[in-house]
Order: C-alpha cells, then structure tokens, then sequence
C-alpha cells in the first residue's frame, strides 16, 4: 500500500480558468481539423481557451460560451493568471499523477497554458463585437435548436462530478443535445480524482431511454492516467 498521505487529487477551487490550445482539442477529440470545414461549431465552455481563435483564422464558423464572459476583461485575465499559477504549482508537487507523453514537462504544460490564454485575450475583444464569445451557463444555453452542428465541451462535465449533482449532468447533456444537430463530443469522463464519474453508466441509460444515441469512443489523448475516451452523444 502506498503512503497515506501520497496526493491522490488535483485540487481546484470553484472551476479553474484555464485554457487549451487547438492542437488539445484536436487530440482531446479527435478531430481532423479539415473535417471542421463547413461547419459551425460551439465550444462549452470555452473559457480562455484559443480554440475559438484558431478556429477562426482556419476559416471555421465557431462559437465560445462561457458564464466567465461576463466578468469585465480585466477581471478576466486576472483570474486566468491566478488559476494558471495555482495549477501550474500543483503540477509540479504532482507530477506523478499525470501521463506526460503529451506535454513532456511541467515546463512546456505552462506553455501550452500560457499560448492558449495569451490568444484568447488577442482575439476576446473583437471576438464579442462578432458574437464570437458569448456569456452563457449551463444547463441553458441562448442559442436555438440545431445551431451548431458540432458542439464540444471539454473539462467541466463528469469533470467536477463532486459539486455538481446527476440531474445538473443530464439537464446539461440535454441542452448541449438541443443546440448540436449532429453530434456533442464530451471530454473527459473522470473527475478529479482520475476516476470516472460515478453516475456515468446512469446518464448514459437516462440518455438512452429519452431517445439519444450515446458512445463512448477513444481519442488520442491522455493526461490524467486512463482519461483516453470521450462521450459522443447523438441527438
């Protein structure tokens, strides 16, 4: 048995701002970015994530939504910068607990940190002129049926599984299934923790029964040691 006071959990206070890069979430959901072509796209939430800047530049119709869109810029950033840190702090005492053959280092995680946040603050200005980033929360989403037709959502859902409860989780995948024509792919399945969450098989047989098609399907991506699948969930 190993030492009872070995770290077993991330800690995250609230929900961390952080972002990820589009290089994260083509491996993170395995997209083939050619693939995204002709599409609309919305990423929930999307936080300081670059996603929805790259995306632009590739010439993809793609949306933010986040309830941190409301804090003032400022606000914003400083709050980016202080999760950032704090993850970035906890990585280090606790590295062991993470597959590092994506990032390599702790020191080049910070990067891939500090890329994603440093381009969404580039584009967030003229990004909410266009619509392009919109302040919303879950599980109601301000945008009619059939919107987008590919709808991703990355590290919140079974993510924070400890504070947010099963009926948040379904009345959330319902909305994501709302606004998503073809397809909402989720990532990760874990919780903090690095174990899945809990109710899992209870949302999918919920989803199930109300007539959605729902998978689970691996991605080439892992940090969290076992978080190789996302949900892909078919209205």
């Amino acid at each position: 048995m190993g030492d009872a006071t070995e770290p077993t959990k991330f800690e995250v206070t609230d929900c961390a701002v952080i972002g990820r890069t589009f290089e994260e979430y083509a491996a993170m959901f395995d997209l083939e970015p050619a693939a995204l072509e002709g599409r609309r796209v919305l990423d929930c939430p999307s936080g300081v994530a670059s996603f929805v800047a790259t995306a632009t530049d590739r010439g993809i119709d793609v949306v933010g939504a986040d309830v941190v869109y409301e804090r003032s810029r400022e606000d914003l950033a400083r709050r980016c910068r202080e999760d950032r840190e704090a993850v970035i702090d906890q990585l280090s005492e606790k590295r062991d607990m993470f597959d590092w053959s994506f990032y390599d280092s702790v020191a080049e995680r910070r990067r891939y940190l500090r890329r994603a946040s440093e381009r969404f603050r580039k584009d967030y200005a003229a990004g909410q002129s266009r619509d392009r980033y919109v302040a919303a929360a879950l599980p109601a989403l301000p945008f009619e049926r059939d919107a987008f037709s590919l709808v991703l959502s990355a590290h919140f859902l079974f993510l924070y599984g400890d504070r947010f409860d099963y009926e948040f989780h379904c009345e959330a995948l319902r909305e994501l299934a709302r606004v998503a024509a073809d397809e909402v792919r989720i990532y990760p399945l874990q919780g903090l923790d690095a174990t899945p969450y809990d109710r899992l098989e209870d949302v999918l047989a919920t989803l199930a029964d109300e007539g959605y098609e729902a998978t689970r399907e691996t991605v080439p991506f892992e940090f969290q040691p076992g978080s190789t699948e996302m949900l892909v969930l078919s209205p």
